[in-house]
C-alpha cells in the first residue's frame, strides 16, 4: 500500500502542474479524497493536548491511509533529555486508515473528520508533496512542540499546496473562548484541566517566552484549535471544509490528579514546617542547620536543572526568571553554613529571592512557587538576623 503510494506521487507533480482536462479533472475528484483528521486526548502527557494526522484516499487504487507527523520512540537514548533540551527527532508515518482508527478506539480517544473540498489540482498536488515527504531523507524533522509539531505538519502539508490566494481563518477560530489575546501558557493550562502536577512540571519549565501573547495561527500548534480554525477557513472565498464526520466517537475522560495534594498544598506545607521549625529555634535557642542543608540541597538540585534549560533548543524556556529562586549557589554554600562560616551567602541569596517576587510581573510561576520563596525568605532572613546577634555577642 504505501508502494503504490510512492508510485502515485512519482508523476502526480508534474500532472498537477498541467491543466488538466474535464475528463481527469472528473477522475481524479471522484478517485481522491483528502481529510483532516483531529484525535481527542489521552492520559499519557504526550497525549493530553490531542494529536493531528491526514487522511488520503485513492479508491482508483484501493488505498485508504493516515498520513501521521507524531512518530516517536521512547527506547531512543537519552529521549527525555533530547525531548527537554528541544533535541527530539520526530518523523512522519503512514499507516491504513482503519488501523489508525482502531487504535484510537482502543484508547478510548474520538477522530474527527473534516473532509477538505480540494480541485483535482490540489488533490494531485497534495498527493505527490506527501509521497515526496515519505522519501527517507524528508520524513524525519526536527520537533517543536510550539512551533514544529505533528498539526503544524499537517496544516502547512495543506495549506502549502493549495492554488490561488492564501487560506483565511476566522479571527476567533469558531469559538468566542478564543476571542481575546492568549498566551503559550494559558494554552496549555486549558489542557492540563483535573492535572495539577502536569501543569505544575510545565510551569516550571516554561519562561518568560511562553507569557508572551499568541496570533491566531500561533495557536494552532493545539489540535483542537487548528479543527476549530479549518472549520471556517475559506481559500478564494470557498470554504476549506466541505463535510465534517466523527468515525470514532468520543470514549474515555483522560484522568484526574483528583486524588493527589495539589503544589499549592505541599507549598504551604513546606512555609508551615518552616514557621514551626524557625520558632522551635527561637524559643529553644537552638540552631537547626540539618534543616537548611536540607532546604538548599532541594533547592540546589531543582536549580541544576533549571540552569541546565538555558541551553534547551527551545525558545520558550531559555529565559525563565524561577532560576532566580531555585539556581544551583545554594549547593556551594551548605559547607560553609554546616561549619558556621560566612554568611555572605544568605545575603546574596535574599536578594535574588525578592528579584523573583519582582519577576512574577512578567512571568507566571509554577503553582505554589511563590509560597516557596516566602519559606525560603524566612529562613535567609532567620540566618541573617542569627548572624548580626553572633556578631554582636563578639
Amino acid at each position: 500500500m504505501l508502494l503504490l503510494l510512492l508510485f502515485a506521487g512519482s508523476g502526480t507533480g508534474a500532472q498537477a502542474q498541467q491543466t488538466l482536462t474535464p475528463e481527469a479533472r472528473a477522475d481524479i475528484d471522484s478517485a481522491i479524497d483528502v481529510s483532516f483528521l483531529t484525535c481527542g486526548p489521552g492520559n499519557e502527557v504526550y497525549s493530553l493536548y490531542g494529536h493531528t494526522a491526514i487522511r488520503l484516499t485513492d479508491r482508483s487504487r484501493g488505498m485508504d491511509v493516515a498520513v501521521n507527523y507524531g512518530i516517536f520512540s521512547f527506547s531512543k537514548p537519552f529521549f527525555v533529555l533530547r525531548f527537554i533540551f528541544g533535541l527530539t527527532d520526530y518523523e512522519m508515518g503512514i499507516i491504513p486508515y482503519p488501523v489508525f482508527c482502531r487504535e484510537y478506539e482502543d484508547e478510548g480517544r474520538w477522530v474527527c473528520e473534516q473532509h477538505l473540498a480540494l480541485t483535482a489540482e490540489e488533490k494531485m498536488t497534495i498527493a505527490a508533496a506527501i509521497a515526496d515527504n515519505y522519501r527517507p531523507e524528508h520524513r524525519v524533522y526536527r520537533y517543536n512542540y510550539f512551533y514544529d509539531n505533528c498539526t503544524t505538519r499537517a496544516r502547512d502539508m495543506i495549506v502549502n499546496h493549495l492554488t490561488g490566494g492564501g487560506v483565511v481563518y476566522p479571527s476567533d477560530g469558531g469559538d468566542a473562548a478564543l476571542s481575546a489575546p492568549h498566551t503559550y501558557r494559558e494554552l496549555v493550562h486549558a489542557h492540563c484541566a483535573g492535572r495539577p502536577w502536569t501543569r505544575f512540571g510545565n510551569d516550571m519549565l516554561l519562561g518568560v517566552g511562553a507569557d508572551l501573547k499568541t496570533t491566531g495561527e500561533e495557536r494552532q500548534f493545539l489540535p483542537v484549535v487548528m479543527m476549530r480554525d479549518m472549520d471556517g477557513a475559506r481559500v478564494d472565498g470557498r470554504r476549506l471544509v466541505d463535510y465534517t464526520a466523527q468515525p470514532v466517537p468520543e470514549g474515555r475522560q483522560p484522568e484526574s490528579q483528583s486524588g493527589m495534594p495539589t503544589p499549592r498544598t505541599c507549598a504551604l506545607l513546606l512555609l508551615m514546617a518552616v514557621l514551626v521549625v524557625t520558632a522551635a529555634e527561637i524559643f529553644a535557642k537552638k540552631d537547626l542547620r540539618w534543616f537548611d542543608a536540607l532546604l538548599m540541597t532541594l533547592c540546589g538540585m531543582a536549580g541544576i536543572v533549571l540552569f541546565l534549560m538555558l541551553f534547551s533548543q527551545h525558545p520558550t524556556v531559555r529565559v525563565n526568571l524561577q532560576l532566580l529562586l531555585l539556581n544551583p549557589l545554594p549547593l556551594f554554600f551548605i559547607r560553609a553554613m554546616l561549619k558556621r562560616r560566612r554568611h555572605w551567602q544568605y545575603a546574596l541569596w535574599t536578594v535574588l529571592i525578592c528579584l523573583f517576587f519582582v519577576g512574577a510581573v512578567w512571568q507566571t510561576y509554577a503553582e505554589g512557587m511563590l509560597i516557596v520563596a516566602s519559606s525560603l525568605l524566612v529562613r535567609n532572613v532567620k540566618r541573617l538576623c542569627t548572624a548580626d546577634s553572633a556578631a554582636l555577642k563578639h
